[in-house]
């Protein structure tokens, strides 16, 4: 394999595939990006058996081939070389030369042949969505995806098209993220896409006016975005059913700026340290939400002005569930909070509407403060 291209190219197109590339695997192979040079376009790969994002870039091929060189050493070096253009040579015992400016590195590679075939999908759904959209989407969700193993289909947000509506859903046993958008031309479908892939994607998503291509299979799926594609295994197992947990009504309805009620809890935050995960006192009542906690290193009180109606509700929450809620919450100036008692989960929504559903559920307090 002989060639030369952009250093610049090349280094981003390394940055992003290598966060598909294991730190440690048993294949060594697998710890590499995959390099594969063919007519006018060098093809980048990385890929840890669970999710898998591909490339490609111009280049000028004096010689077709392939080669795995190390991930991270092949990003740090296309990161530092001085040069405008870089060249590969790869012989025919996988020494690859590399060359930018007066830099040079010889660095040992892999026979492409070590490398696992990634999935391919074939005669899966297809479907088009707005970059735009689906960013705000995972961004909305991503918050409440579960970070325990213990019930692998919950570390990935649940996705449901059906009847012009796309709904994403994530849950970690502590709280609920639901948001839906309208969508057309998609086909009914529901699969759970893990997190980790989620969040690439959200990082790999450019201009607004950007379309992400979808392909869908029995156990995988393919996200295209710009000039990155992502596949993904697809999780399987039960997915809680998210309808049930909703509550259906409320003794107690409150209407908030959204900014004033983060600022207030960043404020009673102060108080709370990793090791003292003492909850926040929240009352409702008299159109005021009074926020306090006590911990090791004292007392904070704090409220902030709301309109609400109903019954007196006071409750005890985990601060930084209930922030994160909050925080995906803060593109509206309003929101919406809707409880049904001090055991019931805290319901916020948009002022007006139900476009995202975030649950979070209370701590039971000890004592008064």
């Amino acid at each position: 394999m002989i060639l030369k291209c952009s250093r610049e190219k090349l280094s981003e197109a390394c940055s992003v595939v290598q966060r598909a590339v294991p730190s440690k695997s048993t294949i060594p192979a697998l710890e590499g990006i995959l390099l594969s040079a063919k007519e006018d376009m060098l093809t980048l790969s990385g890929y840890d058996m669970q999710m898998g994002i591909k490339t490609s870039i111009n280049a000028d091929i004096k010689k077709e081939g392939a080669v795995i060189i190390n991930a991270k050493l092949l990003t740090d070096i296309t990161r530092r070389m001085p040069g405008e253009e870089v060249s590969l040579e790869c012989d025919d015992k996988y020494t690859v030369l590399i060359k930018s400016g007066e830099a040079e590195y010889s660095v040992m590679g892999f026979a492409d042949e070590e490398y696992p075939d990634m999935p391919v999908v074939d005669n899966g759904k297809n479907a088009e969505i707005s970059g735009d959209m689906l960013k705000s989407m995972i961004q909305q969700t991503i918050f409440a995806v579960s970070q325990n193993d213990s019930k692998p289909v919950h570390t990935g947000i649940l996705f449901e098209v059906d009847d012009g509506h796309i709904r994403l859903v994530a849950v970690d046993g502590y709280r609920l993220a639901i948001r839906t958008e309208n969508v057309s031309g998609m086909e009914n479908a529901s699969f759970v896409v893990p997190g980790k892939t989620l969040n690439e994607i959200s990082k790999l998503i450019g201009t607004d006016e950007e379309k992400i291509n979808i392909k869908l299979g029995g156990r995988h799926i393919i996200f295209d975005t710009g000039d990155y594609s992502i596949i993904s295994r697809l999780l399987e197992g039960e997915f809680l059913d998210y309808k049930s947990a909703i509550p259906a009504s409320a003794a107690t309805t409150v209407t908030v700026k959204t900014r004033e009620l983060i600022d207030c809890i960043e404020r009673i935050s102060l108080m709370i340290t990793e090791q003292d995960k003492s909850p926040v006192r929240c009352i409702f009542d008299d159109n005021l939400i009074k926020a306090s906690c006590v911990t090791a290193r004292g007392r904070g009180v704090d409220s902030v002005p709301a309109d609400i109606k109903g019954d007196r509700i006071e409750l005890g929450v985990n601060n930084r569930f209930l922030l994160d809620a909050l925080r995906a919450a803060s593109e509206c100036d309003e929101i919406r909070i809707e409880l049904s008692g001090p055991v019931s989960p805290i319901k916020i929504l948009p002022k007006e509407g139900e476009e995202f559903i975030f649950l979070v559920l209370p701590v039971r307090l000890k004592g008064n403060m």
